[in-house]
């Protein structure tokens, strides 16, 4: 099957897209596009499982005072990377408008992907760098293991700019992320028997 990319799409603009022109993209392009490397990234349709656990957490991660959940939103890392994590807890002062489309790294304090088997390989490796890199403290990966989901957590190490691993969350996901967060994982509630 040979995919049909619209004009505008390709070969795209000279030196690659930038964050900017995320916001400037023609009617009709896709509702979720990611940039990474200068490369504009589609997302796949998304699973049940995938939905599911946005849900879920969006309802379960219940920040204090001054800190806001968002989902489906970009954080602009830099001029060619713009990545789009599922979920995002971020400043409240950072909603400055209802035309707010990005947030600035320094604004957003816990990344949460669930990973899908197209961004696999984004999720597990390029966007933890991204992330890292650009200083957001925590971040959560979402990963479906025999039906069920599991959560790898992770938290920033400062003096080397890497995530180190805080857990393995499976049937709860129980952990501090500056704030007390404790979700029970089963799905069983969405899902009819």
């Amino acid at each position: 099957m040979t995919a049909v990319f619209p004009e505008w799409f390709y070969p795209g603009p000279t030196g690659g897209w930038t964050a900017d022109m995320l916001d400037h993209l023609p009617p009709g392009a896709p509702r979720h596009v990611e940039l990474i490397d200068g490369s504009l990234i589609m997302m796949s349709p998304q699973t049940a499982f995938h939905m599911l656990m946005l849900r879920l957490l969006e309802r379960g991660i219940t920040p204090p005072d001054g800190l806001a959940v968002v989902r489906e939103m970009t954080v602009t890392l830099g001029m060619r990377q713009r990545p789009e994590p599922d979920i995002m807890v971020v400043a409240s002062s950072a909603l400055t408008s209802l035309r707010t489309t990005s947030f600035k790294p320094e604004d957003v304090h816990l990344v949460v992907e669930v990973v899908s088997p197209e961004s696999l390989e984004r999720d597990r490796t390029t966007k933890p760098i991204k992330y890292s890199d650009a200083g957001i403290r925590h971040l959560w990966r979402v990963e479906q293991e025999d039906d069920r989901p599991v959560v790898y957590t992770f938290e920033l190490e400062p003096a080397v700019k890497a995530y180190v691993p805080t857990g393995i969350h499976r049937g709860r996901l129980k952990t501090d992320v500056g704030f007390e967060v404790d979700i029970d994982l089963d799905l069983g509630e969405f899902i009819g028997s």
